[in-house]
């Protein structure tokens, strides 16, 4: 598609956008591209400036590096924990070790409660098995399902009042917006959004860089005997295999795309899957490489709504990583038990049979 049709239309995703640059042109040009395309609340994500700008402000705040250094020591005993008890054999590693790993380490750093963890992971399932199906009314009730355990944690932190856990839940609180306090609808956007892409997005970027190793023996061997190669290694294999598939924009005015006529009011979905791969930037990119420019990968946006949580995640895969390595002799593909990849809008695998040795 990027050669032969790198703007596409469909009636699945509107106006499909796959080339690199036209991706990055898009990202950084939001007054002609808005991230409003939804008609229920999304903080900050579906936002546009001026608004965009006071919530990320609160966003970014949860994200500095003196809150990401508290959390370091917490984030490498779990990954150690983990990886230390993967038993050896075959494993199915996303339910078994991925999607703990996302659950834990979110729930560690919001401050929510171990027993919200069983209750989080059936939530998953049922939210991706209702997103595949279409089964509209049955996302709006797995979105207030959701929405519940949220608002019980606010409820319980105000009557607990200065004896409330100090975490992020309960800052958010006593957190204000344009000199008044955030209300409880954008809380619980804010915390779904953080949630929801956090725990599906880490559990595939699990998958993906365990499977690139086992698949590729000399990458392993050589970060195993060279661990500070680690953090290139992870992006630039996050780049070949996208943990996230799209994102998208609609137009705010007449506009040419790639050679394309827009109207306003089009839709866009941004294949983040394509542009990290495209040719023109990466050459061959399925060449794996630690050499190249880190701003040209898109894995965690670009322009004002890039991701404000790249350093945590970044921090957590490096540790699980790392771990994972430490903790194991070798990773290696199950024989006759491929990998199932997961369904868009997922990324990485649904199902990944490993033998760990």
């Amino acid at each position: 598609m990027r050669r032969t049709c790198p703007v596409a239309h469909s009636e699945f995703l509107q106006w499909s956008v796959f080339r690199h640059a036209d991706v990055v042109a898009i990202l950084n040009d939001h007054e002609t591209f808005s991230s409003e395309v939804s008609a229920h609340m999304s903080v900050p994500n579906g936002m546009d400036p001026p608004t965009h700008t006071e919530y990320r402000r609160i966003v970014d705040a949860y994200f500095t590096p003196a809150y990401i250094d508290t959390y370091a020591p917490i984030c490498r005993d779990i990954a150690s924990t983990l990886a230390s008890t993967l038993p050896r054999g075959e494993v199915e590693l996303m339910g078994d070790f991925a999607q703990t790993f996302a659950l834990q380490m979110q729930s560690a750093y919001l401050g929510w409660p171990q027993d919200l963890h069983e209750p989080l992971r059936a939530w998953i399932q049922k939210n991706r098995q209702a997103t595949l199906a279409g089964d509209r009314p049955a996302m709006a009730a797995i979105a207030f399902e959701f929405d519940g355990y949220i608002r019980d944690m606010l409820d319980v932190r105000r009557r607990a009042g200065v004896d409330a856990p100090a975490d992020i839940t309960t800052s958010l609180l006593s957190d204000k917006v344009h000199g008044r306090p955030l209300t409880d609808d954008e809380i619980v956007s804010i915390l779904r959004n953080w949630t929801v892409g956090e725990l599906s997005t880490m559990a595939s970027c699990v998958g993906i860089i365990a499977y690139y190793l086992a698949s590729n023996p000399s990458v392993q061997a050589q970060l195993r005997e060279q661990p500070s190669l680690l953090p290139a290694a992870i992006d630039e294999i996050l780049r070949m295999q996208a943990p996230l598939i799209a994102n998208r924009r609609i137009a705010t005015k007449p506009v040419n795309v790639g050679g394309r006529q827009l109207d306003k009011g089009d839709r866009l979905s941004l294949i983040w899957a394509s542009a990290n791969r495209d040719e023109a930037v990466f050459g061959d990119p399925d060449e794996f490489r630690l050499d190249r420019d880190p701003d040209e990968n898109l894995l965690y946006g670009r322009g004002i709504h890039v991701c404000p949580g790249a350093p945590l995640a970044r921090l957590e895969l490096h540790h699980i990583t790392e771990q994972l390595l430490l903790h194991t002799d070798h990773l290696s593909l199950v024989p006759g038990k491929p990998a199932q990849l997961a369904v868009y809008p997922g990324g990485g695998f649904s199902v990944l049979p490993l033998c760990i040795a």
